[in-house]
């Protein structure tokens, strides 16, 4: 059984690194830095085009990425829930497992006794500023955030030219009285709201302003210019694009896998990827505009910018559409940080949870972590990159599916319907996870080292 703490062997080597680290960390500051914290909808990792997929013309992240340090293993922890973004954003915002971060694992709400990364900063003097979507409770927005606007309370964005969208409302009520429709496309209409909180911003107050689109997320309509730079037939297929995944993994049928039909074609997955890409660069643009926006304002120096999501996304790869699953192009995620602290250029392939954000940030802010988080600052790879950190990850989706890895071999384990079935990949020689090695009886004896840590 999974231990979801730290033992005391590990966080007191986890304290002496952070240790060795803040120091450094310190002699940059010379007041507390603001953070802009931005979050993608459905963003598989290698969509950012100078780390991942060339083919995706990223270039403002291209140049976050490459003013930062990149964590090319950054995954997600999954949840019970269909709507994987509810856990995970969950986890994101409190450094907690999704077992302790939410009130149930099914449900999308935070727990009360778990502090979120904006009412922690906002308890420490920061200006705190929500812009988009909140995928969880009122309570832990407005516990969060002491103001925001163009706030998405929903998961699914149905029209990305007309999103319904919210007032920031003190008294947490939220309903038709602080509704509104955003009318222009859904990246440009948040980012206007960032940048908007941006030029109000005059140094005097550190400030934490959280932006959370709700790209690429489905519908992938985006604006004709950017949907003209992937001309579908031209797209390439990943190698391990599938008409039908191979058995029935519990949730085949789930809304995002019925987006397009049964089996997968060519030409269909083609039209897909390109909508994505599409999605994406837009979205990019958006992010541009943004960090333009910080430029202007001179706060620019002292701001730590975080890029991340809540979650990937198959997009054909195993024959699936969506995120319901535990391979890597759905478990990881894009994540980056630049500003003072964060060496420019480098490149991290640490296996880390996205939510191990909270405790860094909370160390290159200078501020002191709250207790009881399952997070570990990824402050110590900020010196040294190769330095051990989180040897293996765990994962889950709903009842049915389970998964630990380390930085070569990861198992992964289906119960459906009665029956139980086992995955195990060698990451190392086949990171698009087309082999499975589970009937290789030496294959399988690297893997049930893992198996202590599949979540019961």
């Amino acid at each position: 059984m999974l231990r979801l703490g730290l033992g005391a062997g590990a966080l007191a080597a986890a304290g002496r690194l952070r240790a060795a680290a803040v120091p450094a960390l310190a002699a940059l500051r010379r007041r507390p830095p603001n953070i802009l914290m931005i979050v993608a909808d459905d963003m598989r990792h290698d969509l950012i085009g100078a780390l991942g997929d060339p083919m995706v013309c990223t270039p403002n992240l291209d140049r976050l990425a490459a003013g930062g340090t990149a964590f090319r293993s950054a995954h997600h922890m999954g949840g019970k829930f269909s709507a994987v973004c509810v856990p995970t954003r969950g986890a994101l915002l409190t450094g907690c497992n999704v077992f302790r971060a939410m009130v149930d694992p099914a449900d999308n709400v935070i727990a009360q006794s778990r502090i979120t990364i904006g009412e922690h900063l906002r308890l420490r003097g920061y200006d705190t500023y929500c812009v988009g979507k909140w995928h969880n409770d009122f309570g832990s927005l407005n516990r969060s955030f002491a103001n925001g606007e163009g706030i998405f309370l929903r998961g699914l964005n149905r029209n990305q030219y007309r999103m319904r969208v919210h007032h920031y409302d003190p008294t947490g009520a939220y309903g038709s009285h602080t509704a509104y429709d955003a009318q222009k496309f859904s990246s440009d209409f948040l980012a206007d709201h960032a940048v908007d909180y941006l030029g109000q911003q005059d140094g005097n107050r550190p400030f934490f302003l959280y932006t959370a689109f709700t790209s690429p997320h489905d519908p992938r309509t985006p604006p004709s210019e950017y949907a003209e730079l992937y001309p579908a037939e031209r797209m390439k297929l990943p190698p391990n694009f599938l008409p039908c995944h191979p058995f029935d993994n519990g949730e085949l049928h789930v809304r995002d896998e019925d987006l397009a039909p049964h089996p997968r074609t060519a030409k269909r997955i083609r039209q897909e990827i390109a909508a994505y890409f599409g999605m994406v660069s837009s979205m990019d643009a958006s992010i541009g505009r943004i960090l333009s926006a910080l430029d202007d304002s001179g706060l620019a120096e002292n701001t730590i910018v975080v890029f991340t999501a809540d979650h990937g996304l198959a997009v054909g790869q195993h024959g699936l559409l969506g995120k319901q699953n535990l391979y890597e192009h759905s478990l990881r995620v894009p994540l980056v940080l630049r500003g003072p602290g964060v060496p420019a250029g480098a490149r991290s392939d640490a296996l880390v949870y996205s939510w191990d954000t909270f405790p860094t940030l909370c160390d290159l802010a200078g501020q002191p972590a709250p207790r009881g988080l399952d997070a570990r600052s990824l402050a110590p790879l900020f010196a040294n990159p190769e330095a051990p950190h989180r040897r293996r990850l765990s994962a889950l989706y709903r009842d049915f599916q389970r998964a630990a890895q380390d930085e070569r071999w990861k198992l992964i384990e289906y119960t459906v319907g009665g029956r139980r079935r086992t995955q195990v990949f060698d990451l190392q020689n086949d990171p698009w996870e087309r082999h499975d090695l589970a009937a290789d009886s030496a294959a399988m004896a690297e893997a049930e080292r893992l198996r202590p840590d599949l979540i019961c």
